[in-house]
């Protein structure tokens, strides 16, 4: 059986590009498409997909409210938000709310089912070279509007090795080999991790991280 997808943006040519790949596959289909948050919302309960695209800005409701909607419903749909090179924040508050990962829209088919394969597992997938430019502005501004931040103290060191490799997009498994330790170690470590930052999932922490400075993907 395929696993649903449901496409939420207010522009069709995206909708429609994202159906055609998406259709190419044995293992997803789209069954259903919204162009704002209010639609999203309806179609989320009628057709219980196993994964949503979901855009950001859109007209009525858009992509951040519809995930906060939908999280106090408790319906748990994983969801990959649907971006562009300029909505960094929006990207950020989205992976704070819960979103699974993110997509530009443009993105190639080999990256797309790869999201989506990690989205309807419950992992996260995460793009470095995007990170990268959103961990150096939020760097800079933290650095330019604060004093020294306090709260890379909270993480040990081997956590905040892990938090970095998050970051980059890897999984516990790989984590674990690179650290020489056990997987299960990397996921105490993670919870760990979710506890002293408040957070649930790698996204959130990943988004906490960014705006708090405590990650980097350059050395200079």
């Amino acid at each position: 059986m395929k696993h649903k997808v449901l496409i939420v943006d207010d522009h069709f040519v995206v909708r429609e590009g994202l159906k055609l790949i998406i259709e190419t596959s044995d293992q997803y289909a789209v069954v259903g498409e919204a162009k704002d948050g209010e639609e999203a919302l309806r179609l989320a309960v009628e057709l219980a997909p196993d994964v949503i695209l979901m855009d950001l800005n859109m007209p009525r409701k858009g992509g951040l409210e519809t995930i906060r909607e939908l999280k106090e419903k408790a319906i748990s749909i994983p969801i990959v938000i649907l971006t562009t090179y300029n909505e960094d924040d929006l990207m950020i508050r989205g992976l704070q709310l819960g979103a699974k990962g993110y997509l530009l829209k443009d993105t190639g088919r080999e990256h797309l089912f790869q999201t989506l394969d990690s989205a309807v597992r419950g992992d996260t997938l995460l793009q470095p070279e995007i990170m990268e430019k959103v961990f150096r502005e939020k760097h800079e501004r933290v650095t330019e509007d604060q004093p020294k931040h306090p709260y890379n103290t909270v993480l040990s060191e081997k956590e905040q090795v892990v938090l970095q490799a998050i970051a980059h997009g890897f999984r516990s498994k790989e984590i674990a080999f690179d650290m020489g330790i056990s997987e299960r170690t990397v996921k105490a470590h993670l919870t760990h991790i979710y506890n002293k930052l408040g957070v649930d999932s790698r996204s959130q922490a990943v988004a906490i991280a960014v705006e708090r400075g405590l990650v980097h993907l350059r050395d200079n």
